[in-house]
C-alpha cells in the first residue's frame, strides 16, 4: 500500500505498524515523535497502530544544539 512518510511516498506492506514505519526512517532509540494524519500516536500505541492506505506518517527526531 502507499503511505507518505515525512511528506515522501512510500510503499509498505498491509498490516505495517506506525513502530515498523519509524524504524524504517531512523534508528534513534528516545527523542522519536510520531504523527499519524496530523494526530500525535503516543510511544506505547506505535505497535498497535496500523497503517491505512494514504495514510501520512510524520516522524520527528530530536536535536540536541546550541
Amino acid at each position: 500500500m502507499k503511505i507518505m512518510v515525512n511528506g515522501e511516498p512510500r510503499e509498505v506492506p498491509d498490516g505495517t505498524s506506525v513502530a515498523e514505519a519509524v524504524a524504517s526512517v531512523t534508528a534513534a532509540g528516545s527523542g522519536v515523535a510520531a504523527a499519524l494524519n496530523d494526530e500525535v500516536v503516543r510511544r506505547s500505541a506505535w505497535d498497535d497502530t496500523p497503517l491505512r492506505e494514504s495514510d501520512r506518517l510524520e516522524v520527528l527526531t530530536a536535536v540536541q544544539g546550541g
